[in-house]
């Protein structure tokens, strides 16, 4: 049972063009002036996409959010990247810098504060 939630504390939302590769819930990277596509493998990623509707996408930028994660991943002051496949993985050095509060390895997800 988690006794803690970090959901939407400090949430910062933008609207963005969206290629038509975006899907909600999956992790974002900016492809062109105030435009989102989906990450390739290895890829530092701007934020986690919450909608995507008629060429705009709605991506949470900022805050804590839970991301889709695959393999294991640390909790503390991680670098992440996309892992190709919406999801985010542990990366050695490229990548963003973020704070893992708490990891659902069942669920596969992490809950991290960019």
């Amino acid at each position: 049972m988690n006794q803690v939630s970090f959901e939407e504390i400090g949430a910062v939302t933008a609207t963005f063009l969206a290629q038509e590769d975006v899907v909600p819930g999956q992790v974002v990277k900016i492809t062109a002036n105030g435009q989102v596509g989906a990450c390739g493998a290895d890829e530092a990623f701007c934020g986690l996409a919450l909608s995507s509707r008629k060429g705009f996408a709605g991506v949470q930028v900022k805050g804590f959010m839970t991301l889709p994660i695959s393999g294991s991943v640390s909790l503390g002051q991680v670098v992440l990247a996309a892992d190709g496949t919406g999801k985010v993985k542990t990366a050695s050095s490229t990548g963003v810098t973020a704070l893992v509060v708490s990891v659902d390895e069942a669920a596969h997800t992490a809950v991290v504060c960019l």
